[in-house]
C-alpha cells in the first residue's frame, strides 16, 4: 500500500464523513476536554488561535467548550472534506472558522496565541522540522497544546493503517526544546484510547 503524501490526504479525504463520530466514540473528545480544562492550562478568549491539522476539528471543538469563542480560529489541514466537517461542527456552536487547506510548513503567514495541534507530526517525515514550523507560528508568550502519539502496543494496530510514529516523553520534549519552547507540563490522558496511544504537552513560546 502507498503512504505518499498525496494518498494519506485522499484516504482522510474518505473517512472524512464518520471521522468526527470516530473520535468520540474511542473517547478522543472527552479526552481532549479532560487535557484542556486540566488545573492551570485553561486558555481565554482573548486570543487567536489556530488549530493545526485540524481534521473534523475536535480539538478546536473541545477549546472552545473549555474555554469559549477565542477572538478567531483557523483551522488548517490537508483534506478539504475534514476541513468541511470542522466547520459545520463548530457552526453548531455559533463559531465560523477560516479554513486553510495546507499541511503544515505551508501556511508560513499564520501566527497564533494559542497552537493545538493533535496527532500531526508523527505523519511529517523530518519531526524536528516539523516542530520548529509550529514554534516559529507561535506569538512570543504563546502556547502549543500537543498530543502526540506514544509506544504502546495499540499503536502497532494504529501503523499497520497509517504509517506513524510514536514518540517517548524524552524524545518529544527534547524536539519542543531544541525548537526553543519551554515545556510547562505533561499530561497522562486517564482512560480509554487516549491513555494508551496519546501524551499531551503544554510548552510555551518566552517573551
Amino acid at each position: 500500500m502507498s503512504h505518499t503524501a498525496d494518498s494519506l490526504h485522499e484516504r482522510y479525504d474518505t473517512v472524512s464523513g464518520r471521522w468526527g463520530d470516530k473520535m468520540r466514540s474511542l473517547g478522543y473528545y472527552d479526552g481532549y476536554l479532560g487535557f484542556l480544562s486540566a488545573p492551570g492550562l485553561a486558555g481565554g478568549t482573548a486570543v487567536d488561535v489556530v488549530d493545526m491539522g485540524s481534521g473534523t476539528a475536535s480539538f478546536a471543538e473541545a477549546w472552545i467548550a473549555v474555554n469559549g469563542v477565542p477572538r478567531s480560529l483557523t483551522l488548517v489541514d490537508p483534506s478539504r472534506a475534514m476541513l468541511d466537517r470542522g466547520r459545520a461542527a463548530l457552526s453548531r456552536r455559533g463559531v465560523a472558522p477560516e479554513t486553510v487547506a495546507a499541511k503544515l510548513g505551508e501556511t508560513p503567514r499564520l501566527s497564533a496565541n494559542e497552537l493545538l495541534v493533535a496527532h500531526v507530526i508523527e505523519h511529517c517525515p523530518d519531526p524536528a522540522r516539523a516542530v520548529a514550523d509550529l514554534a516559529a507560528m507561535l506569538r512570543p508568550g504563546g502556547r502549543l497544546r500537543l498530543v502526540v502519539s506514544k509506544p504502546h502496543w495499540c499503536n502497532v494496530i494504529i501503523w499497520l493503517q497509517w504509517r506513524h510514529r510514536t514518540f517517548t516523553e524524552a524524545e518529544i520534549t527534547r524536539l519542543i526544546t531544541d525548537a526553543g519552547l519551554i515545556v510547562e507540563t505533561t499530561y497522562a490522558f486517564p482512560a480509554g484510547p487516549p491513555s494508551r496511544t496519546s501524551r499531551g504537552l503544554v510548552a510555551r513560546k518566552p517573551e
